[in-house]
């Protein structure tokens, strides 16, 4: 269940935005701020997604996959409490902020900044393209740290890619270029991040002081069979409605996405998955999702002394009402 409050009041180029939400279900707070907006410039505080990742950024309404890429679900940076500052123009625009810890009780923590910038040099009714660079630098809970991800699968308990237990990071630094481009009834888009975590000199040979560094991308391509295209709104892909809301909006999709967590003495394995979609939305609040994953890794083991391959397929399904 999930519960949400809007309260807009508008004046002369001035907009006052209060938001609350709360997913019952997960007992956690959703996006939770106020936001005072002067034209294309806005100032913001409360919780809200940090500026890292165009697909964390998109919302799930909008969302091309059952679950969002590895390199998303690994690198992004959700929602915080924080305060934040940016311009929204139509084909340009930046947000830079702080944040702290999340809102809910025993979530994450870490204080650190940010900042996102993206520019639409194409930006045409059914035809645009975005890029997009991010960086993000922020302090580690407790100086602890673990980098897993599930293989494209949100349901699923194994992490087939993990560097266990870092106990002396001080700090990670992400940086992160995204593309889309969309033509008529096609889309394509992608993410490359960066992160590197700053680790310091201990006694114990589990938890040397290298940084460490990990990567992950995707690569992904959409086709509206039934022919709508998408909208773009402040460096975001906006995903349209149904030309014929009886019979619905059909797409198909595809994905490539990798991860490597292998930074010498740490062996956290390498993830590489292919995903294809079908989504079916039908009038304004509904929307069908299918997938088919097939995922592979291969790990070192320390105590066998060899790798270890993973590669399971995984299909899921996802029936969404939205309001």
């Amino acid at each position: 269940e999930l519960r949400r409050a809007e309260v807009i009041l508008v004046g002369k180029g001035v907009t006052f935005d209060w938001q609350a939400g709360y997913d019952a279900k997960a007992n956690k707070f959703l996006d939770t701020f106020v936001r005072y907006k002067m034209g294309t410039r806005y100032l913001q505080a409360g919780q809200y997604k940090q500026f890292n990742s165009l697909e964390e950024l998109t919302s799930t309404r909008h969302n091309d996959f059952i679950s969002k890429a590895m390199v998303t679900n690994l690198l992004g940076v959700a929602r915080r409490v924080g305060v934040a500052y940016g311009v929204e123009e139509a084909s340009y625009g930046y947000s830079l902020g702080w944040f702290g810890r999340e809102l809910t009780r025993n979530l994450a923590h870490g204080a650190g900044y940010g900042a996102r910038a993206y520019y639409a040099p194409i930006n045409e009714t059914g035809r645009f393209l975005h890029l997009g660079i991010s960086a993000m630098d922020y302090d580690t809970d407790a100086d602890t740290l673990r980098l897993r991800v599930r293989p494209d699968a949100d349901l699923a308990t194994a992490r087939l890619v993990d560097t266990g237990d870092f106990r002396n990071a001080d700090r990670q630094r992400t940086f992160g270029v995204e593309g889309a481009y969309v033509q008529g009834p096609f889309k394509v888009q992608a993410e490359y991040m960066q992160s590197r975590v700053s680790r310091y000199d201990t006694p114990f040979a589990t938890q040397p002081g290298a940084d460490f560094d990990a990567t992950s991308w995707y690569l992904y391509g959409l086709w509206n069979i039934t022919g709508e295209t998408w909208t773009y709104k402040a460096g975001l892909p906006v995903t349209g409605y149904p030309d014929q809301p009886g019979s619905g909006m059909w797409q198909l999709g595809l994905r490539y996405d990798a991860t490597d967590l292998n930074d010498d003495p740490v062996a956290g394995g390498e993830g590489h998955n292919l995903t294809v979609g079908v989504n079916w939305y039908w009038r304004s609040n509904f929307k069908f999702m299918f997938n088919y994953v097939a995922a592979s890794s291969e790990k070192f083991n320390r105590t066998l002394a060899r790798d270890i391959n993973d590669d399971p397929n995984v299909v899921e399904a996802r029936v969404q009402f939205y309001w």
